[in-house]
């Protein structure tokens, strides 16, 4: 194997966000022309019932004809959060001994998701492109 062969599959810059249940990762990879483009991996840990736990993973390809565009949007919708609600968080998801009504009737999971989706956002809001 050549030594360009080799670097195909390694990450060359990589940063890791770590956030309750999720972590974000953010790594910059090779194109076979040798070009660079970025790679954003949500990966969030969940519990199975016997208590070993397993991750679901989402992947966002990032090209350079499109930084531009992707910083500007979330610099957009970012301060319109920020700018409507604060920086304070809100959600009552947040408080450790918080049990909400429809996780008592039903383990439904799929409305957890939909809420945790709404409150993630704040995640991202430190993010700096600057850096890749």
């Amino acid at each position: 194997m050549s030594e360009q062969g080799s670097m195909k599959n390694e990450d060359i810059f990589s940063k890791v966000i770590r956030a309750g249940r999720r972590t974000y990762f953010f790594d910059v990879r090779s194109t076979k022309a040798d070009d660079y483009y970025l790679t954003i991996t949500e990966s969030k840990k969940f519990t199975n019932e016997d208590g070993s736990f397993f991750y679901r993973k989402h992947k966002i390809y990032l090209y350079k004809e499109d930084f531009e565009n992707f910083k500007e949007a979330l610099d957009e919708t970012t301060n319109f959060i920020i700018d409507k609600k604060g920086e304070e968080v809100i959600s009552d998801r947040h408080q450790k001994d918080f049990t909400k009504p429809s996780e008592i009737e039903t383990n439904d999971s799929t409305k957890n998701e939909e809420h945790e989706a709404k409150t993630s956002a704040t995640a991202f809001t430190n993010i700096s492109f600057d850096d890749i």
